[in-house]
């Protein structure tokens, strides 16, 4: 259940079209609903804005299933990260518009368009072999309500490529910068623009790339001031991340109390 679940709850109960004890109802599940292997948490959306996306890896597809059954059969918005195939095709036979990221691995259900997030984020990687993660921060920032700029295979060893781009990734409010081997692009993008960097080490790379370990350190030690860093092909975490930024930046600041007023002095 999000706020706007919540406001028209409130409405129709105000406008007598819902009684007190059918919307204690609705409601008696908050703030989670045990499943005995899960905790699933209906009330992420009302704290956090977003609603909880499921994690897919070390989970059975009977699991799954009952999770995003308690999420999704509820009108809900669904993302599960780290999926298959198989699990789509289970969820689907139940909910037609779930959807197959295959480059994510990644399975969405929308039942209602998200709300629009201002800005747009720009999702930047350095070679093919970093898409999956790039695109699994590409499709959380989607599910979110952001717009994606896809801006792939711009590495380092190409520098004239990232810079053939540099407009489009200006243009963007929040830019995910996703990279492996060396983990020099976030760096590089982090001198080039405004806007706040969250870099994406990935494990793509050799040997002494220490599956990602080399890039994550890289990454850390940037000398570009505005480059934060997630963990190692953490693309979800980096995609929510912009989101986060995003939403943030439409929320008006909450204002101090004004001061009592006092007398002028004569």
């Amino acid at each position: 259940m999000d706020p706007r679940d919540v406001n028209a709850l409130l409405k129709a109960v105000r406008d007598g079209r819902v009684s007190p004890e059918q919307a204690a109802e609705r409601l008696k599940r908050l703030p989670y609903e045990d499943l005995g292997f899960a905790k699933v948490d209906h009330h992420r959306a009302l704290r956090r804005g977003f609603p909880e996306v499921v994690f897919g890896a070390g989970k059975s597809p009977e699991q799954i299933l009952a999770i995003a059954e308690k999420i999704a059969g509820r009108g809900q918005n669904l993302l599960i990260t780290r999926s298959t195939p198989e699990v789509h095709a289970l969820l689907a036979a139940r909910h037609a518009s779930a959807r197959w990221h295959e480059a994510a691995r990644a399975i969405s259900v929308v039942n209602a368009p998200p709300v629009s997030l201002p800005g747009r984020v720009a999702i930047v990687c350095a070679g093919t072999s970093d898409v999956p993660v790039a695109e699994e921060a590409a499709v959380t920032a989607e599910f979110h309500g952001a717009e994606v700029d896809r801006i792939y295979d711009v590495g380092v060893a190409g520098l004239h490529r990232l810079l053939d781009r540099a407009e489009a990734i200006r243009r963007a409010r929040v830019v995910v910068v996703a990279a492996g081997m060396e983990g020099a692009l976030p760096s590089v993008v982090g001198g080039l623009v405004e806007a706040p960097v969250i870099a994406v080490p990935t494990s793509v790379g050799y040997g002494a790339s220490f599956h990602g370990l080399a890039a994550l350190l890289a990454m850390l030690n940037s000398c570009a001031s505005g480059v934060a860093v997630v963990n190692i092909d953490n693309g979800f975490g980096a995609g929510y991340m912009a989101c986060a930024i995003l939403r943030t930046s439409q929320t008006p600041a909450a204002q101090p109390e004004a001061e009592a007023a006092t007398p002028a002095k004569p």
